[in-house]
């Protein structure tokens, strides 16, 4: 990862529908506008198939380097972001890339801090956001979002 905390492919994918995750994947959450975007722990095995075309990794110390296009945020576990602005900027990148390419938003479980990303892009997508957390657990984790400061920044964060 570069000093951004970027791969070594900065530019934009331009994939077809074909190019993204299928809905049937490990871990893939699908948003109300139909983007996919694959939530996974980093203490797991990648799972099998295609590999991110982009990627946000969610941890409190820089992410071993990937071959894809790749940021790091720091977010301690059982935390909140360092930086909420990076958070939003970051947040918005991916969901952005996800309309296509394969995104993928991951920390050490996937479950807390990758939950509580999901339920922020679910309201960049245009879940309300008192109804994000319910949203992300019932599509991709049953425990996602896993502390209650979690919940209130997912509550609080804005589209």
């Amino acid at each position: 990862m570069n000093e951004r905390g970027g791969g070594t492919n900065g530019a934009r994918y331009g994939g077809s529908v074909s190019d993204l995750w299928k809905a049937t994947d490990p871990g893939v959450l699908c948003l109300p506008s139909g983007r996919l975007v694959r939530g996974r722990g980093l203490r797991r095995p990648l799972p099998p198939g295609p590999t991110p075309h982009y990627a946000l990794y969610l941890l409190g110390a820089r992410p071993p380097e990937v071959p894809w296009d790749a940021r790091w945020l720091r977010w301690p576990d059982f935390r909140l972001p360092s930086s909420p602005a990076q958070a939003r900027s970051l947040l918005g990148e991916a969901w952005a890339r996800a309309a296509d390419g394969r995104v993928e938003i991951a920390c050490g479980g996937g479950v807390g801090r990758t939950g509580t990303a999901l339920a922020c892009l679910a309201v960049l997508d245009g879940v309300p956001a008192d109804r994000a957390v319910e949203f992300v657990r019932r599509n991709y984790h049953p425990r996602a979002v896993e502390t209650p400061w979690q919940k209130r920044y997912v509550r609080r964060f804005t589209a």
